[in-house]
């Protein structure tokens, strides 16, 4: 297995546990807020779509796919066209709102697909290229997707563990 190959686990991995935690649950129970300061299923994906779109993208050369597909429209949110979700508060959470998982699992899939093909083409040396040089020391991009990874594996578990949480009210 070459690194290319790990990548691609890694991030079919996230792709498991996203599908896992979106479908089959109805617009109410994936906007659902555990309490008003709590994340939804909903803006948790959307969150971390827009992570892995925004710094995949970067790392590439790539315009996101969030704009080059028009998801920006799709989900039509009242936010900067660059948004994603860092620092957001409890009212902008509350404001990431889809009518279906599809709309949440269309974008994810898309990027997913563009993420796949970039890390899937890294060959030799090419995770040691410096990506951001305002951090001491720099960024490189094996750093940086390490990074992706792990931020979208915890809230991917966090919306895993919403839809349990819901789940067992129903019960």
């Amino acid at each position: 297995m070459n690194t290319a190959d790990v990548l691609a686990d890694a991030f079919g991995r996230i792709q498991e546990v996203v599908h896992e935690a979106v479908e089959g649950l109805s617009a109410e129970e994936l906007n659902a807020r555990l309490d008003p300061g709590a994340n939804s299923i909903t803006w948790l994906v959307w969150h971390l779509t827009r992570i892995q779109d925004d710094h995949v993208a970067d790392a590439a050369g790539r315009e996101q796919v969030w704009l080059s597909q028009d998801w920006v429209g799709r989900f039509g949110l009242p936010f900067d066209e660059g948004a994603t979700g860092y620092g957001h508060s409890g009212k902008q959470v509350a404001q990431v709102r889809v009518d279906s998982g599809e709309l949440l699992l269309g974008y994810f899939d898309a990027v997913h697909e563009e993420t796949l093909e970039f890390v899937t083409g890294l060959k030799g040396t090419a995770l040691n290229r410096v990506v951001d040089d305002s951090w001491s020391p720099p960024v490189t991009l094996g750093v940086r997707l390490v990074s992706v990874i792990a931020d979208d594996l915890q809230h991917a578990g966090q919306a895993a563990f919403v839809r349990g949480s819901l789940e067992r009210r129903r019960r």
